[in-house]
């Protein structure tokens, strides 16, 4: 952009040369340099400072690593590269001879185990069973027991005092007899949850497990979007470490165009700017936009925790400052894949004269873009 200026002025000066005749000598020329040298310092400053460009701009998109769950063969790809996907599509199958095998096994030792339970319900039922009629028993003994007792306390009693005893004995076997029965329940109940109950919850997990596997066999799009540079075929071995996928999953999300600014005029740049961007691939043609956000760390200022202290040798270089712009207009219509550079200036609220120059030398860094050498 500073040769554009110096070549602007340049023809400027050559036009005045010859328009108005001025005489080229040792007073005239120096002038002219001098004169040049002040005008565009100036307009730099003030166009850097307050209106910054930047040569690094790029537009990033979010990807996601496909990885299975579980390992495999594959047998099945059904999707295309580069084609829109819906979330839940299926991107490959993986063979599931083995998973459905352990899942059958999972089941069957769980519908086995199941039945064991019924003989264990049974045994609960039958000690329910044996409480109520023991509770009928007391109840009955007690009556009894209450009604000599209050026959005994009448003038001329029909009942003996050796019956009275006798009924009361009665009751008390009946009550212990009911404390026996529930304590037989008790027993029973115990023996459902701590051996039968325990054992199913067990397997539950087992063939919950097992059918997560299962499922995990046939690998599906975690969103909207597609998969590129598909090379995954039937016959590979797909493995479930995170360090090795096996597809590139490109989520349907807008992409997100970074500019990377000299830290300079970060105190000029506020979320609100006004913003316009040129790609190399889109020659003479400039998107107007805004500020969205300023980042607010910077990579070269992370630390991570570690045995070694920091010195001041390893202190990076200050890096630039990465600022998120939104564009108004549509990429769609343009040939754009995800990854394209470009360039992008920002005019703030400071010196908005100088934005016009910047504009202008926007528009003529765009045009060159049709110029470009190819060797072959």
């Amino acid at each position: 952009m500073e040769l554009l200026l110096i070549a602007i002025y340049t023809a400027l000066c050559w036009a005045i040369f010859k328009i108005f005749k001025i005489p080229v000598n040792k007073w005239s020329i120096p002038t002219a340099i001098l004169g040049g040298v002040v005008m565009i310092g100036t307009m730099l400053l003030l166009m850097n400072y307050n209106h910054p460009y930047s040569v690094l701009a790029r537009e990033y998109v979010v990807t996601t690593p496909i990885v299975p769950n579980v390992s495999g063969i594959v047998v099945e790809v059904p999707v295309k590269p580069n084609t829109p996907l819906k979330q839940g599509d299926v991107l490959f199958r993986l063979d599931p001879t083995l998973y459905q095998a352990q899942y059958d096994a999972a089941k069957a030792r769980l519908d086995q185990e199941s039945q064991g339970v019924s003989q264990y319900l049974a045994r609960v039922e039958a000690a329910k069973a044996k409480v109520a009629e023991a509770q009928a028993d007391r109840d009955r003994a007690k009556q009894v027991s209450d009604r000599y007792q209050e026959g005994s306390k009448k003038p001329n009693s029909p009942f003996t005092a050796v019956e009275v005893e006798n009924k009361l004995q009665l009751y008390k076997a009946a009550d212990a007899t009911l404390d026996a029965s529930r304590a037989q329940l008790r027993d029973a109940e115990v023996q459902l949850v701590n051996q039968a109950g325990a054992k199913v919850a067990q397997l539950q997990a087992e063939v919950a497990q097992a059918k997560f596997n299962l499922d995990s066999t046939v690998v599906r799009a975690p969103t909207d979007g597609m998969v590129t540079q598909l090379l995954l075929r039937p016959g590979m071995m797909a493995a479930s470490l995170p360090l090795r996928p096996v597809a590139v999953f490109v989520h349907a999300d807008e992409n997100v165009l970074v500019a990377a600014f000299w830290q300079n005029s970060l105190q000029r740049i506020k979320v609100g700017d006004e913003a316009e961007v040129i790609y190399s691939a889109v020659p003479g043609k400039v998107f107007k936009g805004r500020v969205a956000q300023v980042q607010p760390v910077l990579a070269q200022g992370q630390l991570s925790a570690s045995g070694g202290l920091l010195s001041v040798e390893q202190v990076p270089n200050m890096g630039r400052v990465p600022v998120v712009i939104e564009l108004d207009e549509d990429l769609r219509d343009y040939q754009l894949p995800a990854g394209v550079i470009g360039k992008a200036a920002i005019y703030t609220e400071h010196a908005h004269h100088v934005a016009v120059m910047r504009k202008i030398l926007l528009r003529m860094v765009s045009w060159q873009n049709y110029v470009f050498g190819e060797l072959h």
